[in-house]
């Protein structure tokens, strides 16, 4: 079979569709790599948020799919809306990598060592509220560029700090200095951050039994978890919201969180359940938080 697979360009991107590609070849389909040139990349240095957020850089390859220019679409899973066009599906989700954040500091590592007023670069609003919540005194600044450009843009001095994912780090190869895992019960990361999501058109069988081959049960139980947690609560781009599900194997258990932009109010919920029902553990948790009040939360951070 041959397939081709669709991506973003920037070298993460790529290092993260030859993992896929290569696990295909592995199960002797012929792949050839398709590069698509996203919203999210012609936009540049522009606030995503303002833009339709970080389904910009998945809409030009799920149209690459539905007009039949791309078999397969290679995403990180924490860039995928809540909701699939129509004729789409998540066919895969190989096994996860480092799910945390990392905090990344100019000189010595670690919250304390900033110091008051210190600039701490991220482009994600969900990472704001938590560097606001953990330290108010810090100067969150937005940040855009590829993982590289944002090490760069550190060690030239634009920032103090910045804080990037740890799976990012790792598939590329990168050990900056001074840098500092965040535990994911404290700064709850992004739904999806670490997991790769393999799309395909719902119609292909022959493409999806394939594709099936590079899913992981753990991963699998975790994804559905955390985006059952985002289609209750209605979120997106625009909003401050953490999930996090962990697996064991047989028990799941689910961390969610909803901010104030300056990360002044954080509504947590957390809880446990078989991981075969992890879709219904995540809306459970969604509706402790709406309970909470997060509608409020969420409303005003849409502006």
């Amino acid at each position: 079979m041959k397939l081709r697979l669709g991506t973003r360009g920037s070298r993460l991107a790529l290092v993260q569709t030859e993992m896929v590609a290569n696990a295909l070849r592995a199960q002797g389909a012929l792949v050839e790599v398709v590069v698509i040139r996203t919203s999210g990349d012609r936009l540049g240095q522009a606030a995503l948020a303002d833009f339709g957020g970080k389904a910009l850089f998945v809409k030009e390859i799920e149209e690459a799919l539905l007009t039949r220019q791309a078999d397969v679409g290679v995403h990180s899973l924490k860039d995928m809306p809540a909701e699939l066009p129509a004729g789409l599906t998540l066919a895969a989700f190989p096994a996860r990598e480092d799910p945390r954040d990392v905090l990344v500091s100019r000189e010595a590592p670690g919250w304390d060592a900033l110091p008051a007023g210190a600039r701490v670069g991220t482009s994600s609003l969900r990472r704001r509220a938590m560097v606001l919540a953990r330290r108010p005194d810090l100067r969150a600044e937005a940040i855009r560029g590829n993982v590289e450009t944002r090490i760069d843009k550190l060690s030239a001095g634009a920032y103090d700090a910045i804080v990037l994912a740890s799976a990012g780090l790792r598939r590329l190869g990168l050990d900056p200095p001074h840098a500092l895992s965040l535990d994911v019960d404290e700064f709850v990361p992004a739904v999806g951050q670490g997991i790769l999501a393999v799309e395909a058109r719902e119609a292909d069988r022959e493409v999806l039994e394939l594709l099936n081959r590079l899913d992981d049960t753990r991963s699998r139980s975790e994804a559905l978890a955390e985006r059952a947690f985002l289609h209750r609560l209605g979120a997106d781009c625009h909003t401050p919201v953490a999930g996090h599900a962990r697996s064991d194997g047989s028990t799941l258990t689910l961390t969610g969180v909803v901010a104030s932009l300056d990360g002044a109010r954080t509504l947590w919920a957390r809880a446990s359940g078989p991981s075969r029902d992890g879709e219904r553990l995540g809306s459970a948790v969604a509706g402790e938080l709406l309970a909470k009040g997060a509608r409020a939360l969420l409303d005003a951070s849409r502006g």
